[in-house]
């Protein structure tokens, strides 16, 4: 009944065509005409203009004009001066309707004048209508219903709904609509105001909506948003992105099936500045004990909802002097329950401190098609799609999630010391607690951020298995590795990627540092048990990092440089400190010729030591690098950069690897012939030695030494090289003497028995074995050196055992010396050689 009084309302009150025809010369002649009574009105104008278009004109009573306009009671004949007119020109149809007067057309509203009658422009119906001020208006949409977008979107058909209304003289925005939504119904206070937009090819005669009037909803509008299964609605405030009226409610309703639950997530928004009351948002939420649920704008928003509920925008009275912006974008997801929904975990943090757990989505390719969300819940109430836990207490968590996998979780944890005093000599254990790996989300990250009091304290890193370098030769294929970077202001040193399975035994780093244990693969919980990392607070040294490495004869052990691809630091050094088995020789190379570094500003230089010998040899990265060669004991070796040109930076990658130490067959007949030279000699010594006692003990009596000074003592053909001695004295020549006859009353005690001699044993050496690491303030040489040092220490040196770390020191003031220990960044002498 209401659809047919409808029709006839809308039938008087339509448009009344009076005729169309055809002018002269071909040309498509339109007339309109709108009756008397209608409260209609017609414009014709230029829509956007294409580029470079031939002008274009409506010719009425034979003039050019721009624009038409035809009112109620008003019949015009007009047609374009182009073949083309729906690029041109656009068409507006106003209908204002005042409710307060006489009856408002309820029911579903019909398009007038109908579009076959109209110019095949783009056109636009507004309906405008005004009603009293303790009525609302409903504005119902049948399928398809409206998703609402964002200012600058379009719809795909070009179909556009823009609803409106009005707050005193001040028109509301309440939003812009496509189709194929969930928005089926829109109500608001005291008037509304509808805005149609068609193309030119769409012959719709019907709005797609109906209008009924309802009691006062006492706030500015009320929008229904319903489900029929799984998917999402992306909803926005009033003006939006604009500021929402100042003290204003409104209300969003949202029906969702009983088997479904829904998830509520803010997307965006703003606060304004307010002078009274405080913005918010109220949920009435089924079975809920506390309705109206109230959240601030910044809270985790409520979520795994059952059944229908509201949502409600509250404004404040704002600052005149400085109003702000309130805004707000928000998305509810609705989708299946899944079985981790009613499952909820305990992460206990309340013994933790400076530590925080953060779960989020993982970064996925958007799609088209509707993908259940995945939120975490907080109490299985408050859910978002990440949540971000912090130490000191107990947390209760629940997931809303189809697939676990969606999601990960990142982890970041401070140990920090600053009174070196108490910290000399900790250690702390990087270890993963308990209730993080029992969550059913993949850990990502657990960052370890070590702080040290600076030119304090430096940081050793020992793993209980050694390490691998992740290198492009080498590839960490391990289902997790750690990453050890600089951590503060300034230090971002990046020293590398690592894994199990390597020869690396020991990091050491200067300053503050941060250590990822990153995971790839959810097996890495089986190899994390077998794989520890353990910190210790260790004296400061001045180094960037000293590597310990052990290499083993399986495999090649690859190095490179740390910040690799982006250089290392200016003025920075490392050291490597590489052990060499007693029976093995290892062999260093360089993976290529030059470094390709150019120096601004001081020298770039390797030095490598052997730590037995001492033997220096010291190479300007600028030049070409060493060749591979042997080394036979535990060698050092350092690299210290410039201060680069922009645009070259010191990258170096190197290999160490070891085979068995072989003898050359020279040097084994040489030992062989001298062997048995020596035992030829002294075969014949012992001969002579038995002869000479034979004759000696058939003498009669003791031999006693008798000094014959007549004997003469001049060498043969050499008279004047002992100028002082006697030529024919034979006093000076002695015979044998036997010390057992002639002394051997000395060794006997008060007792008549001889006196044995003292016997002492041998203790092994305890102190350090092996030296520290080269000092890399050293005078710059365009050439090799080898420099060799004395086995003593340097004054002032104190050992240290295996554990401690290997410090630099400046070179100290010699004798002679002017005491300037500064690098000679220009000086291009050959180094002098010293005898000895």
């Amino acid at each position: 009944m209401a659809g047919r009084s409808c029709g006839v309302t809308l039938t008087l009150l339509g448009v009344l065509l009076l005729g169309a025809a055809r002018p002269p010369g071909g040309a498509e002649a339109y007339v309109l005409g709108l009756s008397q009574r209608t409260n209609i009105t017609i414009v014709i104008k230029p829509g956007l203009l294409p580029l470079a278009a031939k002008p274009c004109y409506l010719i009425v009573s034979g003039k050019y004009v721009n624009m038409l306009l035809i009112k109620s009671g008003d019949r015009k004949e007009f047609f374009f001066s182009c073949r083309d007119p729906e690029t041109r020109f656009v068409t507006e149809v106003l209908r204002d309707i005042d409710c307060t007067s006489v009856p408002c057309p309820f029911g579903e509203f019909e398009l007038r004048p109908l579009i076959s009658m109209l110019p095949p422009l783009n056109r636009t119906f507004i309906w405008d209508v005004q009603a009293g001020k303790s009525t609302s208006l409903e504005l119902r949409f049948s399928r398809p219903r409206l998703r609402q977008i964002g200012r600058g979107e379009s719809c795909p058909d070009r179909v556009t709904y823009t609803i409106s209304g009005h707050i005193g003289a001040t028109e509301v925005r309440i939003g812009t609509f496509c189709s194929n939504g969930t928005v089926s119904r829109i109500k608001m206070q005291e008037s509304i105001k509808i805005t149609l937009q068609l193309p030119w090819f769409d012959n719709r005669d019907y709005s797609s909506f109906s209008m009924s009037s309802q009691s006062s909803i006492k706030r500015l509008c009320f929008i229904e948003s319903v489900f029929e299964g799984e998917g999402s609605a992306t909803l926005m405030s009033a003006n939006y992105p604009f500021s929402f009226p100042e003290d204003e409610l409104m209300t969003w309703q949202f029906v969702i099936p009983a088997h479904l639950r829904a998830s509520v997530s803010f997307l965006q928004f703003n606060n304004s500045n307010c002078a009274k009351k405080e913005e918010r948002v109220e949920y009435y939420i089924p079975g809920s004990t506390t309705n109206p649920e109230v959240f601030k704008l910044a809270d985790k928003q409520p979520g795994n909802m059952a059944g229908n509920f509201n949502l409600s925008l509250q404004g404040c009275d704002q600052d005149a002097q400085n109003p702000g912006i309130l805004r707000l974008k928000f998305q509810v997801l609705v989708q299946c329950p899944q079985n981790e929904s009613n499952v909820t975990y305990e992460v206990d943090l309340s013994n933790e401190r400076a530590m925080s757990i953060t779960i989020e989505p993982r970064p996925v390719k958007l799609s088209r098609r509707f993908v259940p969300g995945c939120f975490v819940c907080l109490e299985s109430r408050t859910c978002s799609p990440n949540l971000t836990l912090t130490h000191g207490s107990k947390h209760r968590i629940s997931f809303l999630c189809d697939n676990l996998t969606r999601l990960w979780m990142n982890v970041e944890k401070t140990i920090s010391c600053m009174d070196h005093r108490y910290c000399h000599r900790r250690s702390y254990s990087l270890q993963v607690p308990r209730d993080i790996l029992q969550l059913p989300v993949q850990l990502h990250d657990f960052s370890w951020k070590l702080l040290v009091p600076k030119d304090r304290l430096s940081l050793a890193l020992v793993p209980a298995q050694k390490l691998q370098q992740h290198t492009q030769e080498r590839f960490c294929n391990t289902s997790f590795s750690y990453l050890v970077a600089g951590a503060g202001p300034g230090q971002d040193l990046y020293f590398g990627s690592f894994c199990a399975g390597g020869s690396i035994e020991q990091i050491q780093v200067k300053q503050n540092v941060s250590v990822t244990l990153r995971t790839f693969a959810p097996s890495f919980q089986q190899e994390l048990s077998r794989q520890a990392l353990t910190v210790t607070f260790i004296p400061y040294f001045k180094e960037e990092g000293i590597f310990t490495v052990t290499p083993d004869m399986k495999s090649k052990v690859y190095l490179m440089t740390p910040n690799w691809e982006r250089g290392l630091p200016s003025l920075a050094s490392v050291s490597w400190n590489i052990s060499v088995p007693s029976d093995q020789v290892a062999y260093l190379t360089f993976l290529k010729e030059r470094t390709g570094l150019v120096c601004q500003t001081g020298r770039a230089f390797m030095i490598i030591q052997e730590q037995r010998t001492k033997a220096e040899q010291i190479f300007s990265l600028e030049e070409v690098l060493p060749k591979s060669r042997p080394h036979h004991h535990n060698f050092w070796v350092n690299i210290s950069n410039c201060s680069p040109v922009s645009g070259k930076q010191l990258d170096l990658l190197f290999q160490v690897s070891l085979t068995w130490r072989t003898l050359d067959m020279t040097v084994i007949l040489i030992a062989v012939v001298g062997g048995g030279v020596l035992l030829l000699f002294a075969l014949g010594l012992i001969i002579c030695l038995v002869k000479k006692n034979r004759k000696k003990k058939m003498n009669k009596g003791p031999a006693i030494g008798i000094y014959n000074g007549n004997i003469n003592t001049q060498i043969p053909m050499q008279p004047k090289k002992l100028p002082n001695v006697q030529k024919d004295n034979d006093a000076h020549v002695y015979a044998v003497i036997d010390d057992t006859m002639v002394y051997g009353h000395l060794l006997q005690d008060s007792n008549g028995s001889f006196v044995q001699p003292e016997v002492d044993t041998y203790r092994p050496f305890q102190g350090p074995t092996e030296d520290c690491p080269p000092s890399f303030l050293i005078p710059y040489s365009k050439v090799p050196t080898v420099k060799l040092t004395t086995e003593e220490p340097a004054p002032g040196f104190s050992p240290e055992s295996d554990s401690e770390p290997y410090t630099f020191s400046h070179p100290s003031k010699q004798d002679g010396s002017d005491g300037n220990t500064d690098i000679p960044l220009l000086d291009a002498h050959e180094p002098a050689e010293t005898g000895e």
